[in-house]
């Protein structure tokens, strides 16, 4: 099942005050970009951000799990308190790169 676009609105608006963002749908789940870095990827209504050693500490009690078959494990993001939410977006934001740019045909 997909994310819904309540869900999707939900989650921006949780994540407000974080930086620039962007949605786009993939795959027919979304990837959340903060400041044009791929920082979320919700799936099923679900959020996931990657295990990253810049998060190790607060994601401590987090549960893990696999977007999608064949995904490396990820720390499930609890988008409902908001205040943990930011906390984990904006730690995570300087160990994110961005996206390499496409080459042009």
């Amino acid at each position: 099942m997909a994310c819904t676009t309540e869900f999707i609105d939900f989650v921006c608006s949780q994540l407000e005050g974080t930086g620039v963002i962007r949605t786009r749908k993939m795959f027919g789940d979304w990837m959340i970009y903060i400041d044009e870095k791929p920082i979320v990827l919700a799936c099923d209504n679900i959020c996931y951000v990657k295990k990253l050693s810049g998060i190790e500490n607060l994601m401590t009690d987090a549960m893990t799990g696999s977007p999608y078959p064949g995904a490396k494990e990820h720390y499930i993001l609890d988008i409902e308190h908001r205040d943990i939410a930011v906390k984990v977006v904006k730690a995570l934001l300087p160990f994110v790169p961005y996206p390499k740019k496409k080459a042009k045909k």
